[in-house]
């Protein structure tokens, strides 16, 4: 086996939370030079850089995966992972009918840019990308399921926007794929508060927003050779899982 460095929560400048210099090419070049084997671009409710992301990745030795970062109607969080473009295409789709109406106010939430390869503007998305969708948390990880995807839950640690702090608990009925601890709790304390849930892998990430978050969590996958089918084998307990970068 051979051990795979990843950080699977990663904003570009489309998530009106993230800072605007995190474009996908920086993105991808911060992860080079923090020595990176995979990625993956997890906007809120949108995976519009992530073609862009992959493409300039082509070519870089490094792996990534189109994400997105879905928010419920309980206003909890889930990442859904996948394997391509077109998979997480499928996914907007659903997230797109299901977001508030209105236009986003970019005074208020901040901007949501859509760039090329070359750092340059296309667009602004002017849905609201940071509010809850329609769809509650057992609906997000079906349809993550139903494109093939890997369903996380996000920063399980959090006081606010994840399942624990949202609903007190995790479901029985929502087969997650892996539980998200972030970059603030050490592994000892995660175990202490949320041995409940050692069913379920555990992963962690940075969730950044700055260039310099990225990589400061990952999780180490030890694999056959680095690709999604191995990657979901680690999670279903057939390949190893470690954390890195842990204080």
């Amino acid at each position: 086996m051979k051990r795979f460095v990843a950080d699977l929560h990663i904003h570009t400048c489309l998530s009106p939370c993230a800072e605007l210099d995190m474009t996908p090419l920086r993105i991808i070049d911060a992860a080079v030079k923090k020595r990176l084997d995979v990625i993956a671009i997890s906007d809120h409710n949108s995976a519009e850089n992530a073609g862009i992301a992959m493409k300039i990745a082509q070519d870089k030795g490094i792996k990534v995966l189109p994400a997105m970062e879905v928010t419920s109607y309980e206003e909890a969080h889930v990442l859904a992972i996948f394997d391509s473009i077109e998979k997480v295409m499928g996914m907007q789709e659903i997230i797109y009918k299901n977001l508030p109406d209105g236009i986003n106010d970019e005074r208020l939430s901040g901007y949501q840019v859509v760039v090329n390869e070359r750092d340059e503007v296309l667009g602004f998305n002017k849905r609201i990308l940071f509010g809850a969708t329609g769809l509650s948390l057992k609906a997000i990880v079906d349809a993550t399921h139903f494109f093939g995807g890997i369903a996380v839950a996000s920063h399980i640690d959090k006081e606010i926007f994840s399942v624990i702090s949202q609903l007190g608990f995790i479901p029985d009925d929502i087969a997650f794929d892996a539980l998200e601890i972030s970059y603030n709790t050490k592994r000892q304390r995660a175990e202490s508060v949320f041995g409940a849930y050692k069913s379920i892998p555990w992963i962690t990430s940075s969730d950044a927003h700055h260039l310099n978050d990225i990589g400061r969590r990952t999780t180490s996958f030890f694999l056959e050779e680095l690709s999604f089918e191995e990657i979901k084998m680690a999670l279903k307990g057939e390949r190893r899982i470690e954390w890195s970068n842990v204080e």
